[in-house]
C-alpha cells in the first residue's frame, strides 16, 4: 500500500457544520429577495425553493452564491455573507483531528463550496491546510472523479498517496476511489454500514492514526 502523503476533508457536514450554509440558501437569499419584491418573507422562500429546484444539483451554478445573487438582482453578496459570519461553527471533535492528523501528513480542503463560502467557513482553521481546493470556483465542475484528478495534479500527488472524508456518498466517497484514493464516508446519523463508514472525525483520526505509525508516519 502506498504512502499517504495527504488527507483531504470535506468541509461542510464534516469539518464545518452546515448551519452557515443553511441559514444563506434559505433566509438570507429568501429576505433579500422578498424585500426586493414587495413580498412576505414565507412567500420569497417558496419562490427561491422553486427556483433551486428548478436548477437542480447537477448544475454547477446550483452551489454559486454569486449566480443567485446576480439572477435575482440582489445587493452585494458578500455584505450579507458577512452578516451571518457569526453562524460558522466547527464539529467538536474537528480542531483536534486536524491537529493531531498534521503532525503525520498534509492535510487539504476538497470541496463542492463555492470560495466565497469557504473563506467564511474554514477561517477558523485555515492555518492547518496546505491547500483549499472549490471544485466549483477553481474548476467549474462538480465533485467528480476529475476534480479529484486535478487535485492531486496539483499536489503533485498520486491518488493511491491520498485519503480522502466527506459526508456525501457520491460527491466524497464514490468519486475519489474512481481514480484509485482511498475514500471514508462520514455517516453522522448511523444510516449506514462497512469498513469504510465512520461516524466521527475521531473515529476517522484514530484509523489513520494507526495506519500511519504503521507507514512512518511522517510525510
Amino acid at each position: 500500500m502506498s504512502k499517504v502523503k495527504v488527507i483531504s476533508f470535506d468541509a461542510e457536514g464534516t469539518v464545518v457544520t452546515p448551519q452557515f450554509s443553511t441559514l444563506i440558501w434559505y433566509e438570507a437569499i429568501p429576505l433579500q429577495y422578498a424585500r426586493q419584491r414587495g413580498i412576505g418573507v414565507d412567500e420569497g422562500r417558496e419562490e427561491i425553493k422553486r427556483e433551486y429546484s428548478a436548477m437542480g444539483m447537477q448544475r454547477v451554478e446550483w452551489y454559486d452564491v454569486r449566480y443567485w445573487f446576480e439572477q435575482f438582482s440582489l445587493p452585494d453578496y458578500k455584505t450579507v455573507l458577512d452578516a451571518y459570519r457569526h453562524a460558522v461553527n466547527l464539529y467538536p471533535e474537528t480542531e483536534e483531528t486536524l491537529v493531531s492528523l498534521s503532525r503525520s501528513c498534509s492535510l487539504v480542503v476538497t470541496s463542492a463550496s463555492s470560495r466565497d463560502f469557504l473563506d467564511l467557513l474554514l477561517s477558523p482553521i485555515r492555518g492547518h491546510f496546505r491547500h483549499v481546493f472549490s471544485c466549483i470556483s477553481d474548476y467549474r465542475l462538480l465533485k467528480t472523479a476529475d476534480f479529484y484528478h486535478r487535485v492531486c495534479d496539483t499536489l503533485g500527488v498520486c491518488p493511491e498517496e491520498v485519503v480522502h472524508i466527506g459526508d456525501n456518498w457520491n460527491g466524497d466517497y464514490l468519486a475519489p476511489r474512481e481514480i484509485g484514493m482511498r475514500a471514508f464516508y462520514l455517516d453522522r446519523n448511523g444510516e449506514r454500514g462497512g469498513e469504510d463508514v465512520v461516524r466521527s472525525l475521531t473515529e476517522f483520526q484514530q484509523i489513520m492514526l494507526t495506519e500511519l505509525g504503521g507507514n512512518g508516519g511522517s510525510p
